[in-house]
């Protein structure tokens, strides 16, 4: 039985130490022995393994300091927009205590999450549920649903992995995935003195206060066309000036091949490979020339791509899959048959390889590694 690590009390230490129970502090706290080891098993009030066991082990509290550290970590200036309302949920949490605040946990974890793999906006869901508890409501039962779909925050190292391209992709540097640095420089430098281009942006500067439409960076964005090419807001309503500004700035940003403008400064598509909450996107502008073999560095796309998805996959790995979880049925309706005739030892195993149709020979550690885990 794995225990892990528990944290003992002195009583209980003073139990062991007092030879109340033979069973010994480092073969519990190392998983060697059993329970019925004990003499004490038939008294497990008395049996300090069975004290031991019930004695989780602490979970830490998180800590301000350390969640703030975190975000400082994160692209796209994530403490900064981020701090407020993890400030709020510490302070929550210092009022109300950890247990008031488990709902939240998976939330929290994604909030020290790269945004790029958000599944949702999780801070505007956050600050909802803050909210509710600072007034002391109990979260909607459609809250609690949502944050029980929440997929799984992925492991350290896959974070890390995905924090350090998200700080690539927010400096526009994509050197590490493609070799066309060069290729794209070239583009850009060209329109930029391209005397049409300037000319047709003093047009559009003449007839609008662009900067009125830009974002806090100072960029004018087109509208975003989605995978798959469905597009959000695809509509144009000609009664707003907004949209008929970003009507007439989508179609000159198609025409010369941009995501936007900063300033007087065009900002020309790239081949880019970005992370979404549900997969590796490659971009290829419309004008590219693309060279699959030397544009491209995929040795590290894949290596991007597969730290999100470390099991192999396939159909003769499925067929294999599916084969072991039929022996491992068999294997254990054959158990329970060894067991009504009181089989035991070599007579059990041979009776089992029988029933699977292994060799006699066959080691007892891969009928092992066949059992349902």
């Amino acid at each position: 039985m794995a225990l892990g690590v528990y944290f003992v009390r002195e009583k209980k230490r003073r139990l062991l130490l007092s030879h109340r129970c033979p069973f010994r502090l480092d073969s519990i706290l190392t998983g060697d022995g059993t329970d019925s080891d004990c003499p004490q098993s038939n008294r497990p009030e008395e049996c300090c393994f069975f004290l031991l066991a019930r004695e989780p082990a602490r979970v830490p509290t998180p800590s301000l300091k350390a969640d703030l550290a975190a975000l400082d970590q994160l692209a796209h200036h994530r403490r900064k927009w981020s701090e407020p309302d993890m400030r709020r949920y510490h302070r929550l949490l210092r009022r109300c205590g950890a247990k008031a605040l488990q709902e939240l946990d998976d939330l929290r974890a994604w909030m020290l999450a790269p945004i790029s793999i958000w599944p949702i906006h999780v801070q505007d869901v956050f600050g909802v549920a803050l909210e509710a508890l600072e007034h002391g409501k109990p979260l909607d039962s459609e809250m609690l649903f949502l944050i029980r779909s929440l997929p799984k925050v992925p492991s350290d190292d896959v974070l890390q992995e995905i924090i350090r391209h998200e700080h690539q992709v927010a400096q526009g540097n994509y050197s590490e995935h493609t070799t066309t640095e060069g290729k794209f420089r070239s583009v850009e430098q060209e329109l930029i003195h391209n005397s049409v281009f300037q000319d047709e942006w003093h047009s559009i500067k003449a007839r609008w206060p662009t900067m009125d439409f830009a974002d806090t960076g100072g960029i004018i964005r087109r509208s975003f066309s989605a995978e798959r090419n469905f597009r959000p807001g695809f509509s144009v309503d000609w009664n707003s000036p907004r949209n008929r500004f970003q009507a007439v700035f989508d179609c000159f940003c198609a025409r010369w091949n941009l995501y936007g403008m900063k300033g007087d400064t065009p900002l020309v598509l790239k081949l880019s490979v970005n992370l979404t909450p549900h997969g590796t996107m490659i971009f290829i502008p419309a004008y590219w020339s693309f060279d699959a073999k030397r544009d491209v560095r995929w040795n590290a796309v894949t290596k991007l791509h597969r730290c999100r998805s470390r099991k192999k996959q396939g159909e003769t790995l499925t067929e294999n899959q599916i084969q072991r979880r039929q022996m491992a049925i068999q294997l254990e309706k054959l158990e329970l048959l060894a067991k009504e005739k009181g089989l035991k030892g070599q007579k059990k195993h041979e009776f089992l390889c029988a029933g699977l149709q292994l060799d006699p020979r066959t080691s007892p550690k891969r009928l092992a590694n066949i059992r349902i885990k």
